[in-house]
């Protein structure tokens, strides 16, 4: 499975900026999910969606504030960041699991595959 990340780039707090993740592969088993990995900081989980029923997972962090949300006609997953705060800056990560278990959502080293990370940069 291939994943392309796309959008990110740098806004000020309380701005907004948008996510693309498309996937050449997608079912109904499968997890999607963002990531983010700031300087000199271990990668934390951001969101995930379930391909099927469109079950989402949020972050204590982001909720409220992120939105992920899939596309089926596209095989894209998107991650619309609004209100966002200088403490989002980081490199984001999609990625994606075939058969994800519930309790593993949240868990980076159970995602078999994984898009190049985009930049997001958010000003004071």
């Amino acid at each position: 499975v291939q994943l392309q990340a796309s959008g990110g780039g740098l806004a000020q707090a309380g701005g907004s900026l948008g996510l693309s993740c498309a996937a050449s592969e997608a079912s109904s088993s499968f997890t999607f999910a963002w990531f983010r990995q700031a300087p000199g900081k271990e990668r934390e989980f951001v969101a995930a969606i379930k391909w099927g029923g469109g079950t989402t997972t949020y972050a204590d962090s982001v909720k409220g504030r992120f939105t992920i949300s899939r596309d089926k006609g596209k095989s894209t997953v998107a991650l619309q960041m609004n209100s966002l705060r200088p403490e989002d800056t980081a490199v984001y990560y999609c990625a994606a699991d075939r058969h994800l278990i519930l309790s593993s959502t949240r868990m980076g080293d159970q995602y078999d595959y994984w898009g190049q990370g985009t930049q997001v940069t958010v000003s004071s």
